[in-house]
Order: C-alpha cells, then structure tokens, then sequence
C-alpha cells in the first residue's frame, strides 16, 4: 500500500468532521447524477451512502483501492465503480444529465480533474479538496498574488466559496501542506459564451504564458497581431503597459471577442 501511496499522491481524509462538512455540502448541491473522485477507501464513500446517497459512481485509478472498494461497499447502494483515471474518461462513461461531483482530490491531477468536471456538459455542482494554495489560486481575484489561468477559467464557469479549511492532521498520511475544500456551482447565466470558450482560453493561456511581461508582448509574442492587441486594449481602456494579472475576468471575455 505504501507504495500506491506515493504512485497516486494519496492522502486519506479521516478526520470526521470534515467528512461530515463535504457530505452535507453534497446534499445541499445534489444533481440527478453524483460522481465521487478518488473514493481511495472509502472515507466519503461510506458518509455519502449513509446520508442517502445511492446509484451514484466513483471514478477510482489505484486496483488496489478498487478491490478494497468492490469487497466492503454495501450491494444495496449500488456504487458504480469507474476504473481508471478520471481525466481520462471516455465520452459516455457519464450519463448525460445534471451532475453533482466530490472528492478529496489528488493534489498533482487536481487542476486537470477540475477542469474535466467544470467542462462536462451537464455540471451543475461541484464539492472538493484541494492543496491550500492551489484553492487560493482557484478563488483568486485580479492582482493578488495567486490570480492566473486556473483563477479565470474556474471563475468563468462556476460560481466558487470557500466551505472549510483543513489541517494536515486530518490525513493518514498527513500531507505536507495544509488543505481547503471548496464548493462550485453552475452559474445561472454563462459568462462565457459556448462558441466563444476555446477562443477565451486560448487567450487566457496565452496572456500569463510570459509573466515577466505585459499582456500585449506576451499575446504578441503567442502570434497575435499586434494591431489588433493595440486596439482591443484601448477599446477596454487599458494602457499597453498593464499586464495580465491585472485584468479581470470580463475584460478577458472582451479580449477574446476582439482578438
């Protein structure tokens, strides 16, 4: 097991409470469809079947926690067990109706997992942990230090608080850093428009890809024209010296419609 551990970067929560927090937080936000991610052995599993949770699924990478899972969770609850890595899931693997997702996410794939929940179709919620930094990095606001991509392209697509913070003890194995859970909910009106979304990434990603410089040399330098960086600043009222992590979340759609 020691060595799974450190393959997948588990962290098992234990700490009661907490468990008690994110299962209240996932029936406040309860969609048609519940998918838990990284169950590990079961901590939350067990809460959420005992809050009345049942026919949900759990996307799980590790076998060994897979055959914990299928030899100790109730048949009556009837779990879905997904095997493999979340990111990863083919199209289909979710059925397409509302869905409320949860988990103690693992800290190296937890970017990338949230991405993958926020741009399912069908979100409408979402329950999870994460490192303490990479949550302030999640809720960041423009020009603090924390505000990047991940702030931005979370913020676009869902409405984002702070539900607890969580302390390294908490943990079997304790981690080295301390931890926060943060709960995501499908804004009532899109901020950024479905066909517009590549394009607003795009921009986004480029904007921050050269930190030491200003938005309009970074873009530059990522091929866009310079003609039109130029007057898509000046339509938004920005000098050509500002620089990414000072502009804000609307401000960045309007780019991407300029550009």
């Amino acid at each position: 097991m020691r060595n799974m551990r450190q393959r997948y970067g588990q962290h098992f929560l234990v700490n009661q409470r907490v468990i008690e927090e994110i299962t209240q937080a996932a029936l406040r936000l309860k969609a048609a469809q519940t998918v838990e991610i990284g169950p590990g052995k079961g901590a939350l599993t067990f809460a959420l079947i005992a809050a009345g949770f049942t026919g949900f699924s759990a996307a799980e990478i590790d076998p060994e926690m897979i055959e914990f899972l299928n030899k100790n969770l109730p048949p009556q609850a009837g779990v879905k067990i997904l095997e493999g890595d979340f990111t990863r899931l083919p199209p289909g693997a979710l059925k397409n109706e509302p869905t409320g997702f949860v988990g103690n996410l693992p800290y190296v794939d937890a970017a990338a997992i949230l991405d993958k929940a926020l741009a399912f179709p069908q979100f409408y919620s979402a329950v999870f942990m994460f490192q303490k930094e990479q949550a302030n990095r999640v809720q960041a606001a423009p020009g603090t230090e924390f505000y990047g991509p991940l702030s931005i392209l979370s913020q676009a697509r869902a409405q984002i608080k702070l539900l607890c913070n969580v302390g390294k003890g908490s943990f079997n194995p304790p981690p080295k850093v301390e931890s926060a859970v943060l709960t995501f909910e499908k804004l009532p009106v899109p901020i950024v428009p479905p066909a517009l979304w590549g394009r607003f990434a795009k921009v986004v990603r480029a904007a921050f890809l050269h930190r030491r410089k200003t938005l309009f040399n970074s873009l530059a330098l990522c091929g866009y024209p310079k003609e039109k960086i130029t007057a898509a600043l000046a339509a938004l009222s920005l000098p050509l010296t500002v620089r990414a992590e000072q502009v804000g979340l609307t401000q960045f759609v309007q780019l991407a419609n300029a550009l």
